[in-house]
């Protein structure tokens, strides 16, 4: 073997010198590549937060930011910012069809959303109606997604018993949506005033399906709230509409129109219902949307913003809950019966909770109940939602919304 004879070792200093130097020339290679990187995701991104599953949309001068929004398909929460001086709902549209939504979302607060999406392109909705809508772009998830456990054999019966109710619901709505419009028509505004809130039930019996389609919803039920005009605005149409004129100016004055047209919506609405194919998810997914839209606007201070019947609004969404829980019992009884066992005990003390506010005249005035009491009523429709949530789930549908 040859001798090697090793150099002597260069002084501390010269060697102390060069660490130094090829650090600090690392460290800023570094910092570029992670400049460079971070500029590149926050393109591709577009909008997502530092948290990993965490969108953030924040709402503001008549547009989303961001305006287009991309994200894998799965489980994606969302935080909602509003920055208007207004408040807003935010929804995410496929179409006319509602997937998610967040309600009264007040001025300078935020609101999460939690859903599971499929791969396809999305609108957005950026504060008032009439404001532009945004786009989600939902790519294919990549890996090992969990395989889809649709039980659809068990579910046949109860979505063809479904369909049946919301045919038979859709019949009721036009027929008392006709009948108010007959009572303004004839000049009859006691008549036209009793019957408002008996047109109102069968709609929103109907809230789990009818609130998904869009379209309809806001020409039936838009809030003036969410208009930029708000009640002089041309899109304020539908139940409110004749609600502002019945009890806010104790006027029929221009509601013949408004009526004929909410008769037209409303046998729009059933034709649609007719051919409306529902997944077994939707039953379980559309209670709880319609619980957590329910608890937004309760605690928001109500939607009947003139009549102030909002208790009796809350009574028949929750009919409308119940109804699904019943066609769910049979295959909950056997596959769930815990998550079912919590749906049934939440939904009998909401509805114990809100027949003990109702007096043999009816429900009292919404604003006469205290901050405390709306909360608490909100606050026992969210749970109810997140038992249903959690009831999909158990079933092996696809129940992910929070």
């Amino acid at each position: 073997m040859t001798d090697q004879h090793p150099s002597p070792p260069p002084s501390p200093s010269a060697g102390s010198n060069r660490v130094l130097w090829w650090g600090a020339a690392g460290s800023g290679l570094l910092m570029l590549a992670g400049l460079g990187a971070f500029a590149y995701a926050s393109q591709v991104a577009s909008g997502r937060s530092t948290g990993a599953d965490t969108v953030t949309v924040t709402l503001a001068d008549k547009m989303c930011q961001p305006n287009e929004i991309r994200v894998p398909a799965g489980a994606t929460s969302f935080r909602i910012v509003n920055q208007t001086d207004r408040a807003v709902e935010w929804e995410i549209l496929d179409g006319v069809m509602v997937v998610e939504e967040r309600e009264n979302i007040a001025p300078g607060l935020s609101q999460t959303l939690t859903t599971r999406l499929k791969p396809g392109t999305y609108a957005i909705t950026c504060g008032l109606l009439s404001n532009p809508r945004g786009q989600l772009v939902v790519t294919p998830a990549s890996g090992n997604a969990a395989p889809e456990r649709p039980a659809l054999l068990a579910f046949v019966g109860p979505l063809a018993e479904y369909q049946v109710y919301l045919a038979l619901e859709a019949r009721d709505f036009g027929r008392k949506a006709e009948a108010l419009g007959e009572a303004i028509r004839a000049g009859d505004l006691a008549k036209a005033k009793a019957l408002y809130g008996e047109a109102r039930a069968p709609y929103l019996h109907l809230a789990p399906v009818a609130g998904r389609m869009a379209d309809l919803a806001n020409a039936i039920d838009p809030l003036a709230t969410y208009l930029e005009k708000r009640e002089a605005d041309p899109g304020f149409t539908g139940f409110h509409r004749i609600e502002h004129g019945l009890f806010a100016r104790s006027s029929l004055d221009g509601l013949a129109p408004v009526a004929q047209k909410l008769e037209a919506d409303a046998e729009t609405l059933r034709a649609r219902l007719r051919t409306v194919k529902l997944a077994p998810d939707d039953l379980a997914n559309g209670a709880a949307r319609s619980l957590r839209a329910l608890a937004d606007s309760t605690v928001g201070g109500g939607t009947e913003l003139y009549a102030r019947t909002d208790l009796a609004d809350f009574e028949a969404v929750l009919a409308g809950a119940a109804k699904i829980a019943t066609l769910l019992k049979p295959v909950a009884d056997e596959a769930a019966p815990q998550p079912f066992a919590s749906v049934e005990a939440r939904l009998s003390a909401l509805r114990s909770k809100l027949a003990a506010l109702k007096g043999s005249s009816g429900f009292p005035a919404f604003d006469t109940l205290a901050a405390q009491q709306r909360e608490a009523l909100a606050s026992d429709a969210r749970a109810l939602a997140e038992s249903f949530d959690q009831l999909n789930t158990a079933l092996g549908t696809a129940g992910d919304n929070a």
